[in-house]
């Protein structure tokens, strides 16, 4: 066996009704992501996920956490069954969702109402009475994850603690005007979104709180690169009707907040040497998009608009 081979039977042998298979009585194809490796497992009588987790990410993700959200999320008919999850090991096997299309941006640009599909399947999941683990805070992430860089000594981008001092008006107007928290997936990329065409099904629950669950659908927008009709199809279906100004107000604020965070979370993965992809580039893209976004007259029209909810 190679490396590779060996990588997932050690995994699939861990878990109790799977150690007696031998490397001949499966299959095993390697999926996307990031920071974990991720495998289709087909037995021929059954099809699985195995995640195996990337290397350091146990020091910003609480696998104890994303495993009972994850069971919950499969609870509200949003994500996929969990067959196993150690949280010692990271190592997670889920049920594989047959009949599906994982999302790009170009998928949600070219999938007729694939927006709506997902604004329905994040309202589900945000709706759903059985909480998270986990309070998801974002600028409490963000002076955690700028911990991590200084111990690391990483390079930050030029004026980023300036744009975090601006900010705070931001986090003013949030903390004047709370609403309830939810269970959120924090973490929506394309690829985490599942679309059969009729329902979306959401996946990869490692970043997952209660949260203010707009941050979902001001994050997706960003990650799928959505325009303003595509925008207006998703939140107009979260909210099953016409969105109130505060609203979209949260949305557009939390896409620059987004990328101030991930910003940070890119640079520790470029701290990391994570060979997935250039994460110094993807760090500046996404911290330059924040301050362009911050700078326009429109920002501060929607930062007013959540004070008049």
């Amino acid at each position: 066996m190679n490396e590779e081979q060996s990588a997932v039977h050690a995994a699939l042998a861990a878990i109790p009704g799977f150690a007696g298979l031998a490397p001949g009585d499966y299959t095993h194809e390697r999926l996307g992501g990031l920071t974990n490796l991720v495998y289709r497992i087909d037995t021929g009588a059954d099809r699985y996920v195995l995640r195996i987790p990337g290397k350091g990410t146990e020091n910003y993700i609480d696998r104890a956490v994303e495993m009972h959200n994850a069971r919950v999320a499969a609870r509200s008919g949003v994500s996929a069954e969990v067959v196993h999850a150690d949280p010692a090991s990271g190592i997670l096997l889920t049920r594989h969702i047959d009949g599906i299309v994982t999302m790009t941006p170009a998928a949600f640009a070219e999938r007729p109402g694939s927006p709506a599909r997902a604004g329905r399947a994040l309202r589900r999941m945000h709706d759903w009475n059985e909480p998270f683990e986990f309070r998801f805070e974002l600028f409490a992430m963000i002076d955690d994850y700028l911990k991590i860089l200084a111990e690391r000594k990483a390079e930050l981008p030029a004026g980023y603690h300036d744009v975090v001092a601006a900010a705070q008006p931001v986090r003013a107007a949030l903390e004047r005007n709370p609403v309830q928290l939810a269970p959120c997936h924090c973490d929506p990329l394309c690829e985490n979104f599942l679309d059969s065409g009729e329902r979306m099904w959401i996946v990869d629950w490692e970043y997952s709180g209660m949260n203010d669950p707009l941050w979902d659908v001001g994050d997706l927008s960003v990650e799928a690169g959505f325009d303003a009709a595509q925008d207006a199809e998703l939140i107009a279906a979260w909210c099953g009707g016409e969105p109130r100004a505060a609203e979209i107000g949260r949305m557009v604020i939390y896409k620059a907040m987004c990328d101030l965070l991930w910003t940070l979370w890119g640079l520790i993965q470029h701290a990391d040497g994570n060979p997935a992809e250039d994460f110094w580039a993807y760090s500046i893209g996404r911290f330059e998009r924040c301050q362009a976004l911050m700078g326009t007259a429109d920002f501060d029209f929607h930062l007013h608009a959540i004070d008049e909810s």
